[in-house]
């Protein structure tokens, strides 16, 4: 039996309202806001996004500040999906190390990746 559950994973940034509609939008999960936090919900996941004053986002790929998480998200196609988070407010890395997978990074500044099975 486990010790625990996973209800949610936090991600810091400057404005959750923001980065919840853009992660919101990009998966088709529900936006649920608050003052300071905010939360995107779908069957049985949950991510959440805390204001954090000062925010410095991470400097991907080097580790003057490191990049703490990021998300792996799948997609069927990577040229689709590319145009559709660059539409959402994404900025494609220069750094692309693979080829199965692109590296963006979100209205905050945090890494995630479009990847193919």
């Amino acid at each position: 039996m486990a010790i625990a559950q996973l209800p949610s994973i936090v991600i810091d940034c400057p404005d959750p309202a923001a980065l919840a509609t853009f992660y919101g939008t990009m998966l088709d999960w529900k936006v649920e806001l608050s003052p300071g936090w905010a939360d995107i919900r779908t069957e049985g996941n949950c991510i959440s996004f805390q204001q954090v004053e000062d925010y410095t986002p991470p400097e991907w790929p080097g580790q003057k500040v490191p990049q703490q998480m990021h998300l792996d998200v799948i997609v069927d196609d990577l040229d689709a999906a590319e145009a559709a988070v660059l539409q959402l407010g994404a900025t494609k890395h220069e750094h692309q190390p693979g080829t199965s997978f692109r590296v963006f990074l979100d209205p905050a500044g945090h890494p995630f990746c479009l990847c193919v099975d």
